[in-house]
C-alpha cells in the first residue's frame, strides 16, 4: 500500500468501539428514580428552610396574639345580628383548594347595608381566633362590582397561604361595619 490515506469508510460496527456516552435513557430505571426523588427531597428541603427562616426572622415580638388588631376589630354583633348591622346573612366560611383558599358565602338581606362589605374602610377579612391571623386578600383582588341584589348569595375568596386555617378553626368573620364572632370553619 502506498502512502496514500484510503478513501473508504469503515462499516458501522466493523471499527473500534466508540466510547459509551452517557445519556439518562440508558440509566437503569432505579437509577433514575434515585436521582428523581433524591431532588425531590432537596426541593423540599430548601422549601422548608425558607419557610423556617421566614416565619424565624419575624422574631418573638411578632408571634400572632389572640386578639385582632385594633384596626379591624368592628362592632361584634351574632350571626343573625349580622343582617341588621350589614345587610348580609353568613351562609359559612369553608377550606377549599387543599387548604389554600377560604370560601365566605354571604346572602344579601338589605342592598342599601350590603354595600358596606366591599367598602375600602370596611374591607372583608377572616380572623384566626387561635392566632390572631389576619386573612384579608382575596384571590387575585376578587371583589363584587355593581348593585347587589336581595337573596342573592354572593362569595369571597381568600387566600389562606400557609394553610394556618383548618377545618374546624374558629375565625371572626368581618363583613361590612360588624364582626361575627366563634364562627367554625368547615
Amino acid at each position: 500500500m502506498s502512502g496514500r490515506p484510503s478513501l473508504t469508510r469503515a462499516r458501522p460496527g466493523t471499527g473500534p468501539a466508540a466510547p459509551a456516552r452517557w445519556s439518562r435513557f440508558r440509566l437503569p430505571v432505579s437509577v433514575r428514580i434515585a436521582g428523581f426523588l433524591a431532588g425531590v427531597l432537596i426541593a423540599a428541603g430548601i422549601w422548608t428552610l425558607a419557610l423556617w427562616l421566614q416565619h424565624s426572622s419575624a422574631g418573638p415580638s411578632a408571634a400572632p396574639s389572640a386578639a385582632p388588631p385594633p384596626a379591624w376589630q368592628r362592632p361584634a354583633v351574632s350571626a343573625s345580628g349580622l343582617a341588621g348591622r350589614s345587610g348580609v346573612r353568613l351562609i359559612r366560611v369553608a377550606v377549599t383548594a387543599g387548604g389554600g383558599l377560604l370560601d365566605l358565602r354571604y346572602q344579601v338581606v338589605d342592598p342599601n347595608k350590603a354595600t358596606a362589605v366591599h367598602e375600602a374602610r370596611t374591607p372583608p377579612a377572616i380572623i384566626d381566633e387561635h392566632t390572631g391571623l389576619v386573612l384579608n386578600r382575596l384571590l387575585m383582588g376578587h371583589a363584587h362590582h355593581g348593585q347587589l341584589k336581595p337573596a342573592v348569595s354572593y362569595y369571597l375568596i381568600f387566600e389562606n397561604t400557609g394553610n394556618w386555617v383548618h377545618r374546624g378553626s374558629e375565625v371572626t368573620v368581618l363583613l361590612g361595619d360588624a364582626q361575627v364572632e366563634h364562627v367554625v370553619v368547615k
